[in-house]
């Protein structure tokens, strides 16, 4: 779907803190970085609890106060597979012990998820890789000193 151009006016003071933040993120003209702010505002609206924070691996949703969302997706198809015969709730109860959340918050997570599962997938993707890529260098640093 391609932009629609619409004439939008904004206060300096809002000009300029939008223009800091296309420049703290290479790649975002400040029109991307209106859509993108708008976008995840609008989702936070959608699904309260959740927010949108910028860290080593961009932009990606979090719990308010807790860790990302895809951090407890992860954590829950991990419980998943363990405990085939467990039911959903008792799913979200191990989830939540596991992570020190509360339910309602793992609940959050699993609202925005169903959502956006393409995204949050993605970003658990991308971790697995980064894991995998970090523990086959390790193993290579340990062979070199074994040596």
């Amino acid at each position: 779907m391609s932009p629609t151009p619409r004439s939008v006016q904004f206060e300096d003071a809002v000009l300029d803190k939008l223009a800091k933040f296309a420049m703290e993120h290479p790649g975002l003209s400040v029109s991307a970085t209106v859509n993108l702010l708008i976008t995840e505002a609008l989702r936070m609206e959608e699904h309260p609890g959740v927010l949108f924070r910028t860290g080593p691996s961009g932009r990606r949703a979090v719990i308010v106060g807790g860790p990302d969302v895809w951090e407890v997706i992860r954590a829950i198809k991990v419980a998943r597979a363990t405990e085939a015969d467990a039911t959903a709730d008792e799913i979200v109860v191990m989830t939540a012990e596991y992570s020190g959340l509360p339910q309602h918050q793992v609940r959050t997570a699993i609202r925005y998820w169903s959502d956006h599962p393409d995204e949050i997938d993605a970003q658990i993707t991308a971790a697995d890789a980064a894991a995998e890529k970090a523990e086959e260098r390790r193993r290579r640093e340990q062979r070199l000193l074994a040596s």
